[in-house]
């Protein structure tokens, strides 16, 4: 694992970070000029969550509805000219209704078909993020008229430059059931079972379940390290944040150490946050300084035990002291905090 900065050897652009940590750099600008400074095939995944195309504006800079898809879709060439041909692009992207009537616009759809139609994209797998904590929105279809259910599933679509992309879900095995743990101690007979599928002599422990594609994480953390710095020092936190597990699955799942990991929009850098502790190289870009100011305060410390196994357990992976001490040995990090209040 190397200590440098990644922008030394993949962003060719003079200007200086915002933002900098032990493996990785964000800096604050539009993402349709930054990402021109991008070697060409130096990237292992783009993940990212841009504003979503919602019909009231929201103050993270959402582009209007009717203009989304084309707004977005002018990102693509850049998106796949940096890629790896082992890369992959996760986008998360969150579902918006008509204007004023309760049916749903299809624009996370067309992004999708376009993305492999018009961009030469593969999907290689769509992904969907259920959110239990999310509040019932629309009100007026959901909590006043109580026509519609709260929409608490939000797509993650999976492309990929080409048909086969780096990918191993040995890396994101979940923990076995109580019932598939007690059938594994008893042994299973090969046969075929009453839907067609045969089970071969094979059948055995795997190390773990292999997760469907339904990926159910809760966005609370409110007591976090982020929340908390933002509130000491003053600084506006973003108002749209995924939590760090979302990000943590794909980096896990689709990367290796010392691979690099771009969010063209960044936020407040929680996919840089992920990378770093899970030993990847990242760029980010941010076109808003309030939300780099608060980012700051991601990289102020590795991840704890606590903080790790709270990211990484739901994927069947936990720490000891020694672990974690083995693994951040390369990662150098301020030891004291910034003091004072962050100008913005």
């Amino acid at each position: 694992m190397t200590s440098k900065q990644p922008s030394e050897k993949l962003f060719s652009s003079a200007l200086k970070p915002y933002v900098t940590s032990a493996l990785g750099a964000a800096y604050l600008g539009d993402a349709k000029e930054l990402i021109n400074n991008v070697t060409d095939n130096s990237v292992d995944l783009i993940l990212t969550s841009p504003p979503y195309a919602l019909f009231f504006k929201k103050e993270y800079g959402n582009v209007d509805q009717d203009k989304y898809v084309d707004w977005l879709l002018g990102f693509a060439s850049d998106f796949r000219r940096v890629l790896k041909p082992t890369g992959s692009f996760v986008l998360n992207i969150g579902g918006s209704w008509t204007p004023r009537q309760p049916t749903r616009a299809l624009c996370h759809f067309e992004i999708a078909l376009r993305l492999v139609k018009e961009c030469g994209f593969h999907l290689a797998q769509e992904f969907f993020w259920h959110n239990p904590a999310k509040l019932p929105a629309p009100a007026e279809w959901v909590t006043v008229r109580r026509i519609r259910v709260k929409d608490a599933v939000e797509m993650v679509w999976w492309l990929s430059k080409e048909p086969f992309p780096k990918a191993d879900n040995r890396k994101v095995l979940q923990p076995y059931s109580p019932d598939m743990l007690r059938l594994l101690q008893r042994g299973y007979k090969p046969k075929q079972r009453p839907s067609g599928h045969t089970i071969t002599a094979k059948f055995g422990d795997r190390g773990g379940s292999i997760p469907g594609n339904m990926l159910s994480l809760g966005n609370n953390d409110a007591n976090g390290h982020y929340l908390t710095r933002c509130g000491e020092m003053g600084v506006k936190p973003h108002p749209a944040r995924f939590p760090a597990q979302l990000p943590a699955f794909f980096v896990e799942f689709l990367t290796d150490p010392n691979d690099v990991v771009l969010d063209p929009f960044a936020g407040s850098c929680t996919t840089g946050e992920v990378a770093e502790n899970l030993g990847r190289r990242w760029l980010a870009f941010e076109v808003s300084k309030t939300y780099l100011d608060g980012a700051k305060f991601r990289f102020e410390a590795p991840w704890d035990i606590d903080r790790r196994n709270q990211i990484l357990s739901a994927f069947g992976q936990t720490f000891s002291s020694g672990d974690v001490a083995t693994e951040q040995t390369t990662l150098q990090f301020p030891s004291k905090r910034i003091a004072g209040k962050v100008r913005k």
